[in-house]
C-alpha cells in the first residue's frame, strides 16, 4: 500500500459536517484505509469566491492507482453535492490528491504534487500537522 495525502475543504453548508462526511466516505473506498486526520482550520478563499473555507488533510494508505483514486474522490464529491458551475466556484466539498507516495504525476486530469503547494498555507498547515517530515521533502522538491 502506498501513502497518499489528500487535502479536504468546504465553504458551503455545514462545512464541518461536509468534511466529516467526506472522510467517512473515503474510509469506505475499496483497498484504502485512513491513517491520520488533521484538525480543521478556517481560511479565506484565495483563488476562489464565496464564504470562508474549512480545510484539513488526511493520510491514507491505498492500493488504488492515482487515476482510480481520483475517480473515487470525484464520486464522493458528486455524492456530497459538489458542483462545478465555474472555475473556483464555492463548493460543498473539495478533495485533492496532494501527494501520492513520492511520485510526480502530470496528466491531463492530475498534477501531483500541486505546483504551488508550498504557497498554500491552507494545504501545508494541516499536511505538516499530520506528517511534519513532509516539510523537508517538499522544500527540497521546490
Amino acid at each position: 500500500m502506498i501513502s497518499v495525502f489528500i487535502g479536504i475543504g468546504s465553504n458551503l453548508g455545514n462545512r464541518k459536517k461536509n468534511l466529516e462526511g467526506a472522510i467517512e466516505k473515503v474510509k469506505k473506498i475499496e483497498k484504502t484505509r485512513v491513517d491520520k486526520v488533521s484538525s480543521f482550520i478556517e481560511t479565506k478563499p484565495q483563488e476562489a469566491v464565496g464564504p470562508n473555507y474549512l480545510n484539513g488533510a488526511i493520510k491514507i494508505k491505498t492500493d488504488l492507482s492515482p487515476e482510480e483514486l481520483l475517480y473515487a474522490l470525484s464520486e464522493i464529491e458528486i455524492a456530497l453535492g459538489r458542483r462545478r458551475d465555474f472555475k473556483n466556484c464555492p463548493r460543498t466539498i473539495d478533495l485533492d490528491i496532494l501527494l501520492y507516495g513520492r511520485r510526480k504525476i502530470k496528466t491531463g486530469k492530475l498534477t501531483v504534487p500541486h505546483p504551488r503547494i508550498m504557497e498554500r498555507k491552507f494545504v501545508t498547515m494541516p499536511l505538516f500537522e499530520i506528517e511534519p517530515n513532509l516539510k523537508k521533502f517538499l522544500t527540497e522538491l521546490y
